[in-house]
């Protein structure tokens, strides 16, 4: 029974990212632990594949309506993917594994990691909800380096906590590029699909890896994209943005409660 939960949440999974383009990963890691009961870090290599191969899918129906912005993906996520390749091989072990301790209060390394994500996520959020209006992108060479800085940003916290990080690419996609809310979801869409699948092939273990059950929960992922990103058609830019916001905010709530418990 346990595991039919578990199939259900992997559709939405897929869901999830067609509808706003992120929260693949915050969603995965936990039904792979909880729901089919994997150890947390093949847990994480699963995920990888299972984001990065459905976001690639979700991306075609994005790239035949012309709403991926090739440009910015490329300034984006190339040094994204270098920075997450960097972050995990280098500098998470500079981090001391506990940071402080007061009295019966330890504040660990993988805590103030969340606990840091979830307050970029929470201003992101506030963000998103507002009425902000975004300022037309500007597509000189003055656009190119906040993109390349952004990129480095984004993949530093995805490297942190190991997830693809569509819940900080969006808003830096729309609040300080301008773009508009659907194009930011199938540039996002990309860039977390090479993320992702460069993080797996970097964490590669061919002999623990389940692959019948690794390809039937990404087919079921794929299935869940491709209807979310149908039901995101139907609905206006304008009103996706701050469902995406709520959700973000929600989110961040759930992360917070769970490491301060």
């Amino acid at each position: 029974m346990i595991e039919l939960f578990g199939f259900l949440a992997s559709l939405g999974i897929g869901l999830s990212l067609g509808l706003i383009g992120g929260g693949g990963s915050i969603l995965t890691v936990p039904v792979l632990v909880y729901l089919f009961h994997l150890d947390p870090l093949l847990a994480t290599s699963y995920s990888l594949f299972i984001v990065g191969s459905t976001s690639a899918v979700g991306a075609v129906p994005y790239f035949r309506q012309q709403l991926i912005d090739f440009r910015s993906a490329v300034y984006f996520g190339i040094p994204s993917i270098i920075s997450v390749f960097l972050t995990r091989h280098y500098i998470l072990d500079l981090i001391p594994e506990q940071l402080v301790q007061l009295g019966e209060f330890t504040l660990s390394k993988d805590m103030a990691i969340m606990l840091l994500f979830a307050v970029l996520m929470f201003f992101a959020a506030l963000k998103m909800i507002g009425k902000h209006v975004s300022k037309p992108v500007d597509s000189g060479n003055n656009y190119l380096l906040p993109l390349i800085l952004q990129g480095t940003g984004v993949g530093l916290i995805s490297g942190l906590i190991g997830a693809g990080g569509g819940f900080l690419i969006i808003p830096a996609l729309i609040i300080f590029n301008g773009m508009p809310m659907k194009t930011a979801i199938g540039t996002s869409l990309l860039i977390i699909a090479a993320n992702s699948l460069f993080g797996f092939i970097g964490n590669l273990d061919l002999q623990r890896i389940d692959w019948t059950f690794l390809l039937s929960i990404t087919g079921i992922a794929m299935v869940g994209i491709l209807l979310g990103s149908k039901l995101s058609q139907r609905i206006d830019g304008k009103k996706l943005k701050p469902i995406f916001g709520w959700f973000v905010l929600l989110m961040a709530f759930v992360i917070i409660v769970q490491e301060l418990n």
